[in-house]
């Protein structure tokens, strides 16, 4: 059986991709399909695996986790599954530690090797998608001020605008974490609207991709009356956050000019073959609505020489 990991990332429609699953289980079935959603896999499958977010921490827990996923995966193999999707951006690390390090997942590569250890070998393809930063943090922001986070100051999202951790840096550590697996790239940009198209390009073997509960739009970034309600209720201030009831716009235009640039530069840097630790899917041979930035080789930013750590399961 193919288990291929969709690692997310979060804000990248990710929460309507597993709906989208979910709702065409029957469909995907038939064709052999299966899919694990947070659902499924923070209802206890994943627990010991990554011991620092447990709370009694079991110092057998990631063996104890590989045997359940081992038993779940015999149990998909015995229904009839030939491919299935492990889907859940956490997997990468909660969204409030990279706002409060300022940085990209900093702990990506750690996590996806003790994943990795705990699928003991099983895992045969890696997804993951990303997005301009610029519009991904403004909506990471704005989603974890909804759950009652403060709304960070101007140097902490000054340190998120001038952040030296990339997506390529990213890409660098999950690559390291998951040797001789093939990881694809698939930018928001393109696939975030249209699941079905992102369903039939991680599979390494076709499928009718059902084009039912394909538009849903789930988890969307709230606007700023939401945002100035769930600061009330929090009580906390909400006079920094501006008039009127559009969308959260907190970088200004010199720090959303400097998260743009840098991310033409990882999509220069994957469209260059990123050092062959990655293949980004433009989706030009399905027909994927959308059009993934082609960086123009003469405005390519600066190499700020960051390397991806070597990440280890122990």
């Amino acid at each position: 059986m193919d288990v291929i990991l969709h690692i997310g990332a979060h804000r990248t429609a990710s929460t309507s991709f597993q709906a989208y699953l979910r709702d065409n289980d029957a469909a995907l079935t038939r064709q052999g399909v299966g899919a694990w959603g947070p659902r499924r896999t923070r209802g206890g499958l994943f627990a010991g695996i990554w011991p620092e977010a447990e709370v009694l921490p079991r110092r057998d827990g990631p063996a104890r986790a590989a045997g359940r996923i081992a038993l779940a995966l015999h149990a998909e193999v015995a229904q009839g599954r030939r491919s299935l999707i492990v889907s859940d951006e956490n997997v990468i690390g909660p969204p409030r530690d990279g706002i409060r390090a300022c940085m990209l997942y900093p702990a990506a590569g750690e996590r996806i090797a003790r994943l990795a250890a705990a699928f003991e070998g099983r895992i045969c393809r890696a997804v993951l998608s990303i997005r301009s930063p610029d519009a991904y943090w403004t909506s990471l922001v704005a989603m974890t001020v909804a759950r009652g986070r403060p709304l960070p100051g101007p140097h902490r999202l000054q340190g998120l605008a001038h952040s030296p951790r990339r997506w390529r840096d990213v890409i660098t550590d999950i690559a390291c974490a998951l040797p001789d697996v093939p990881l694809l790239v698939m930018p928001h940009e393109v696939f975030g609207a249209v699941p079905e198209r992102r369903l039939a390009a991680m599979l390494p073997t076709p499928v009718d991709a059902p084009r039912l509960h394909a538009r849903r739009c789930l988890n969307a970034a709230p606007k700023l009356p939401q945002l100035r309600a769930a600061l009330a209720l929090a009580g906390r201030d909400t006079t920094h956050l501006p008039t009127g009831d559009g969308a959260y716009m907190p970088f200004t235009r010199a720090q959303t000019a400097r998260l743009q640039e840098s991310y033409a530069d990882d999509l220069f840097w994957l469209h260059a073959g990123a050092d062959g630790l990655a293949t980004l899917i433009t989706g030009k041979s399905s027909g994927a609505e959308g059009k993934t930035p082609t960086p123009d080789p003469t405005e390519r930013g600066h190499d700020d020489g960051q390397q991806g750590r070597v990440a280890q399961a122990g």
